[in-house]
């Protein structure tokens, strides 16, 4: 967990990154921003969005990476020798019970997230430990790949209810992989609604050939997957 005061927001911060050619953005764009690991695939942040924390893409490419204390879900966090990562969190005007709901309650993802296609349970009952979930996402076609399906298959590494979540997996497409992504959530009560704090990271031969450029697109992805949970949630709570 950070040491930032849990009842307010950093202010908004723009991920450090060599900028690229527009062209070659948009065939990075066409790859990665489909990938809803992070919920990647929606545009960046908007003024609603919510502000985000540095990232470490600049430093990967200096062999090191640096970064501030990570969340942790039960002592774990993400992957701490990952190139790319991103953290970012929000205020939700909501209760704490309808927020925890909503993100659980995998099996309605696709209803709130529009890069979400598809999702089914690998198991029942209500998501614990070890639970696994498979969900869809379209990625168009790029100069150097198809037009794909990527289907990622997460499982639950740690959870504790009202508190946080960690997941990991693999997310696969033909002709585009990541190998394991590592997603922590926490969740923290403050007064008049809850602050959710998200960190990502992602790990694969394929992405890592262009950490900068990549770090580009997971971090809008995590932004606009807090943006549609506080839509959502602030939403139901009226």
């Amino acid at each position: 967990m950070s040491a930032t005061n849990p009842s307010t927001s950093p202010n908004p911060q723009t991920p450090t990154s060599t900028p690229r050619s527009p062209r070659h953005q948009a065939r990075l764009r066409s790859a990665l921003l489909a990938i809803p690991l992070a919920a990647a695939g929606l545009v960046g942040a908007t003024a609603a969005a919510p502000a985000h924390a540095a990232t470490a893409g600049q430093s990967a490419t200096a062999g090191h990476v640096t970064r501030p204390e990570s969340l942790t879900c039960l002592g774990r966090g993400i992957d701490p020798a990952a190139q790319l990562h991103h953290r970012t969190e929000t205020f939700i005007k909501a209760p704490l019970s309808t927020v925890w709901k909503l993100h659980t309650d995998v099996t309605g993802w696709p209803s709130w997230q529009t890069a979400v296609t598809g999702m089914k349970r690998l198991d029942p009952g209500a998501l614990r430990k070890r639970s696994r979930f498979r969900w869809t996402t379209p990625a168009p076609a790029t100069p150097t790949t198809p037009a794909t399906t990527l289907v990622i298959t997460s499982t639950v590494q740690q959870i504790k209810h009202n508190q946080c979540i960690r997941w990991t997996g693999p997310a696969i497409g033909e002709g585009l992989r990541i190998d394991r992504g590592v997603h922590v959530w926490n969740f923290i009560r403050v007064k008049g609604g809850v602050l959710v704090r998200t960190e990502e990271s992602w790990t694969g031969a394929q992405i890592e050939t262009d950490p900068v450029t990549a770090i580009t697109y997971l971090a809008p992805g995590l932004d606009a997957w807090l943006a549609d949970l506080k839509a959502a949630a602030e939403t139901r709570s009226r």
